[in-house]
């Protein structure tokens, strides 16, 4: 990370110049005063549980809300990972909420990997070729530029009808982005 801050909350300023809010009008609604507002606004002071509560009511929103936006975001740099799979190569790469996985497969190439999956919406995209994926009970067969979503927590089972290249995506149920 590049600052030591985990929050920044000048969001506030850009959140009540959008609502056409002025501080007054932010200190009216909120019983805060204009100069605490305008230090929170600056960084200068770190809202207390409560005044983050009552400001975040003014833009009608939770303090959770409030300050999941006042979050310092950072770039995630991260390496692909190789592996084999019932004759399917994938490359993939991980991140807090979200895995994505590029496979190639030859015709008749099998794979399933229960292990990966957490408790995951899963997306499979045919860039090329033909796959032929089972979930539960049902079998869909995909042809290049079809897609697929499912919840990964199903028994499921890919398998390449024709030589392949897929994308599959498992986007973490908890952590939606």
């Amino acid at each position: 990370m590049t600052s030591e801050r985990s929050y920044d909350f000048t969001i506030l300023r850009s959140l009540r110049k959008t609502q056409g809010y002025t501080i007054a009008d932010v200190a009216g609604n909120s019983g805060i005063s204009t100069a605490v507002i305008s230090r929170i606004e600056r960084n200068q002071a770190m809202p207390e549980l409560e005044t983050l509560a009552r400001m975040a009511r003014v833009f009608s929103m939770s303090a959770t809300d409030l300050l999941g936006l006042a979050e310092v975001r950072t770039a995630q740099i991260t390496s692909a990972q190789h592996y084999v799979s019932g004759g399917f190569e994938f490359q993939n790469i991980n991140f807090a909420n979200l895995q994505i996985f590029y496979g190639t497969g030859p015709a008749g190439s099998k794979a399933s990997r229960p292990e990966v999956h957490h408790n995951d919406m899963e997306i499979c995209w045919v860039i090329s070729g033909k796959v032929e994926l089972v979930v539960g009970t049902d079998r869909h067969v995909l042809k290049e530029g079809e897609a697929l979503q499912f919840d990964a927590m199903l028994k499921h089972e890919y398998l390449a009808v024709e030589d392949c290249k897929i994308l599959t995506l498992h986007l973490h149920k908890g952590k939606r982005m």
